[in-house]
């Protein structure tokens, strides 16, 4: 796609809010008629802009989760030991998020947990046995501050 207008820029935001919103109700909410506005969105698709579609998934915490922040550090940084790291990240649907950083860390990663005694059961089950940890730094969020959103904001 060549590029991204503030008409596309408007679709984006809204599917960032709420992915499954109607076609009809999206053309609505951006000012365009229904055709034109689903003409735009497999554009997008096509093109690589959006590339894919994700349900948010209740954690068992009954929506009151503490995410937890957690940067790891490996022993080495061989493609050997990046590869072991990640294949056991996989193993756990604990950790929601896994990200191949630059900087001081070599991975980071969110969880979602009920409680301090929840998170110390994943420190201990989990990260701690991940093959190649050198160093575990986690921090706890206080909120999201992007998780709520104001009804009627554009």
């Amino acid at each position: 796609m060549a590029s991204i207008d503030a008409i596309d820029r408007n679709i984006l935001r809204l599917l960032r809010v709420n992915a499954r919103m109607s076609n009809a109700q999206l053309a609505e909410e951006v000012g365009l008629s229904p055709s034109a506005c689903l003409r735009r969105v497999k554009l997008l698709e096509s093109s690589g802009v959006i590339r894919g579609y994700t349900a948010l998934v209740e954690t068992g915490t009954g929506g009151q989760g503490i995410a937890v922040l957690i940067n790891i550090t490996l022993d080495r940084q061989t493609e050997e030991f990046l590869n072991r790291f990640e294949m056991a990240v996989r193993k756990h649907p604990e950790i929601q998020e896994c990200y191949l950083m630059t900087g001081g860390s070599d991975y980071f990663l969110r969880v979602e947990v009920a409680s301090a005694g929840d998170f110390e059961r994943i420190h201990k089950e989990i990260l701690s046995t991940l093959p190649g940890v050198s160093r575990i730094h986690s921090s706890f969020s206080i909120k999201n501050v992007l998780a709520t959103r104001p009804k009627g904001r554009r």
